[in-house]
């Protein structure tokens, strides 16, 4: 941890990764933009590892993001938070929401859901199961269809996704991604996320489960993904190289040119705290590209091609 280039107000930020392997080109487009729409607003910048979903867990894969970061010049203002430390805390919410009878008890396999259409039909809402052994859905009491998103604009979400009960709590007793984010965004008093457009539908949910819990929805920012091929992202699953720690500089700058941040050429900056200082100053959110994919022609000469994943209107 170390002080941040400007910190006042009460813009709190923060990236997530999940410690499944080594940060990639994408990882750092999303942790960057992150950073800097952070510190371009004088906000904090915090860093989660989003380490509940313990069978994906990779060993040493978190000292190896946090040093990466550290690389990178990316350095994060408060302790850093692991989800797979606060238990007690995701239960406590939980029990809050079953107090008020809002969490059920569903047994529906993959392979039945499947057959429902791909998605949860509310089949076990009101059949009463135990909630020992099985599922815990939440019942979709604040259905949201669409909502604005800062980079994307109006996002429009299909009905099947709105209305759907999902899973707070799996069958093997982890806790679900839906229920802790927004249980750690709240506890962090998250007031911007600025993610990946992967993320726009599950939104969605996260916004509902918000309001569900009367807290104060946090604004969202999503930045197009970087893609191989169209539809074929960088990600840890499907192998995407580490990004380079011993020489970050030509990656920063290249990361920098995909958010469309007006750095000049690399050559001007001595360093990576120089070119970082820079793209503070000029950062603007308004001047991400308004996609949701971009395809990576060439990473090493920086040169992209815009292809839209799909609308930026309808998921």
């Amino acid at each position: 941890m170390s002080p941040s280039l400007k910190q006042s107000g009460s813009y709190r930020g923060r990236f997530a990764p999940s410690p499944s392997g080594p940060l990639h080109f994408g990882s750092l487009v999303a942790a960057l933009g992150s950073y800097l729409d952070a510190k371009a607003n004088r906000g904090q910048w915090l860093v989660r590892i989003e380490d509940i979903d313990t069978p994906r867990v990779v060993s040493g894969a978190t000292e190896n993001i946090l040093a990466t970061l550290e690389a990178y010049g990316l350095y994060w203002d408060e302790e850093v938070v692991y989800q797979s430390q606060r238990h007690t805390l995701y239960q406590s919410y939980l029990d809050e929401l079953t107090s008020n009878e809002l969490v059920y008890a569903c047994q529906c396999t993959r392979k039945q859901i499947k057959a429902m259409g791909g998605f949860y039909n509310n089949h076990c809402r009101d059949l009463n199961l135990s909630l020992q052994g099985n599922a815990l859905r939440l019942q979709q009491r604040f259905s949201v269809t669409e909502f604005n998103d800062k980079i994307q604009g109006a996002v429009v979400i299909p009905n099947a996704i709105a209305h759907e009960d999902y899973i707070t709590k799996r069958r093997d007793g982890l806790f679900a991604y839906q229920l802790v984010v927004v249980v750690d965004d709240i506890e962090q008093q998250i007031s911007h996320v600025v993610r990946g457009a992967d993320l726009l539908a599950p939104t969605a949910r996260q916004i509902s489960l918000f309001q569900q819990l009367n807290q104060s929805v946090p604004e969202y920012a999503h930045l197009p993904l970087a893609v191989a091929a169209p539809g074929f992202k960088l990600s840890k699953q499907n192998h995407a190289p580490a990004i380079d720690t011993h020489h970050p500089l030509p990656t920063l700058h290249a990361a920098l040119r995909y958010l469309n941040v007006p750095v000049g050429s690399m050559a001007d900056y001595q360093n990576i705290d120089a070119l970082l200082e820079h793209a503070v100053d000029v950062f603007n959110l308004n001047s991400i590209p308004k996609v949701q994919e971009i395809q990576l022609n060439s990473l090493e000469n920086g040169e992209f091609a815009f292809r839209p994943l799909f609308s930026s209107t309808s998921i």
